[in-house]
């Protein structure tokens, strides 16, 4: 899938790209930074994990740098259109990111022809947080453990539905993995963010998803939806009596994480005012618990180690996303 510049500007609000590109950057230090607005970008729809995550730190990042910070959900293809909108924004430091593990580091080997590249042309910030995913059925399903629906999918191929927060994200490609390594044959429907999907999932529309923990759990202490297993190696601490998917596929692990970026060529002094101010919310007790009730574990990093990381997990995941025949669909 070919995301293309025309079809980007279509998204803008109409005069945002004069607008920005006609904004000088910072040349000489942070200066009096911020002194208007900073867009945080969100590439899924609001209720979603990362709308989430990012709208909990949002209070105590404003008020560790002295600005005003605005969510700007931009949802579709993974995360891409977010993603190129950062990257086309002037380095100024007034367009952030809060990526995903899709957008910075799967979609690269997913689709083809990409206008950007995830390590060349954005400024690494620091990791923000690495969260839970879980998965789960509506409340109406037969399945009560992973090997129920794995059984279930092998006696009916390409009928049992799972859903995603969006191509090449942490929940498609858990699926796309559980379908390799379980010899079944599922049928995938993304969304446009974890709150489309969810919306779903309790309408009983879709058969199962690896949903983000923050969406997830108000389902499942309600009644709606069920959890079956988590797709980590240990089981969560947050929700110690799930099983894992390893308990039944030995070896199967997908993790999920995000992590805040700018557009490439942010002023050093910008990016350490934006590491320290991220590290500070991150340290905050209320913040820390506001995150660890859905399943959030705060991981702040420099910038340094984050370029790393996402270089890390580009060449872990590779392989095993063309293994996994993970496709834009």
């Amino acid at each position: 899938m070919n995301i293309t510049r025309r079809r980007l500007a279509a998204l803008a609000p109409a005069g945002l790209a004069a607008t920005t590109l006609a904004r000088p950057a910072l040349a000489q230090g942070a200066g009096d930074y911020p002194n208007r607005p900073i867009r945080m970008i969100v590439g899924f729809a609001a209720g979603g994990g990362t709308d989430l995550s990012a709208r909990t730190v949002q209070p105590k990042l404003q008020q560790l740098l002295g600005g005003t910070i605005l969510i700007d959900n931009r949802p579709g293809a993974g995360g891409n259109l977010a993603t190129e909108l950062t990257v086309r924004a002037p380095a100024d430091g007034y367009t952030l990111l809060m990526g995903t593990i899709a957008a910075l580091a799967i979609n690269p080997t997913i689709y083809r022809n990409l206008p950007f590249d995830p390590q060349a042309d954005l400024t690494p910030i620091s990791q923000a947080g690495s969260i839970l995913n879980v998965l789960v059925v509506p409340a109406d399903r037969p399945w009560r453990t992973a090997a129920e629906l794995i059984a279930a999918a092998k006696a009916r191929p390409d009928t049992i539905t799972y859903g995603s927060s969006g191509v090449g994200g942490a929940g498609h490609l858990a699926g796309a993995l559980l379908d390799q390594m379980a010899g079944i044959k599922t049928v995938h429907v993304p969304y446009r963010g974890g709150g489309p999907l969810m919306t779903d999932m309790v309408g009983g529309k879709i058969d199962y998803a690896f949903s983000t923990a923050p969406t997830a759990i108000p389902q499942i202490e309600a009644g709606k939806l069920r959890a079956l297993a988590v797709p980590t190696l240990q089981r969560s601490p947050l929700m110690p009596n799930v099983p894992t998917v390893a308990e039944t596929l030995p070896g199967y692990e997908v993790g999920n994480w995000y992590a805040l970026v700018g557009p490439k060529g942010l002023p050093a002094p910008v990016v350490e005012k934006l590491n320290a101010a991220m590290r500070g919310t991150l340290a905050d007790p209320d913040v820390r618990a506001h995150l660890a009730r859905h399943g959030v574990e705060p991981t702040p990093s420099s910038p340094e180690e984050l370029a790393r990381f996402i270089r890390d997990e580009t060449a872990k995941w590779a392989p095993i996303v063309r293994a996994s025949g993970a496709t834009p669909d």
